[in-house]
């Protein structure tokens, strides 16, 4: 440890002792922390330029539109609303898909059986995931 680090350790230390920390808000709650470690380096900052924002990467919003959508089709009745419905969900699916292959997804080693079931989670709700497995005996 160099000499700034041992001064710091060092007060840091004594405040413990002298319970300056004790009152602190949140004391004995867990951090609520940002996880980013799934998120590549590169595009962390922007990221959280985006989140500090409230926006979302393009990917998520597709993401969140693709669930949307599969759920209006769901409850859709009409057979002219469900065409446009499953025209605009066929329209972000093909973008979300060359997003992801712009991306690197194709490239990736990841076995066939899995990326199949990987982006039918990805682009299908999770109401509908969770019906789908209580249907299977």
């Amino acid at each position: 440890m160099d000499w700034m680090s041992s001064i710091v350790e060092e007060r840091i230390q004594a405040a413990m002792r002298n319970g300056e920390f004790d009152q602190l808000p949140g004391a004995g709650k867990p951090l609520k922390l940002n996880d980013d470690a799934a998120v590549p380096e590169e595009l962390r900052a922007s990221y959280k330029l985006l989140k500090n924002a409230g926006l979302l990467p393009e990917e998520m919003q597709l993401r969140k539109d693709m669930v949307r959508l599969g759920e209006l089709l769901a409850c859709c009745r009409e057979d002219s609303d469900r065409v446009s419905l499953d025209r605009e969900l066929s329209l972000k699916r093909m973008r979300y898909q060359s997003l992801m292959e712009a991306r690197g997804w194709q490239g990736s080693s990841m076995p066939g059986a899995y990326e199949a079931k990987i982006r039918e989670r990805l682009t299908t709700s999770d109401q509908l995931q969770e019906s789908k497995s209580l249907e299977k005996p």
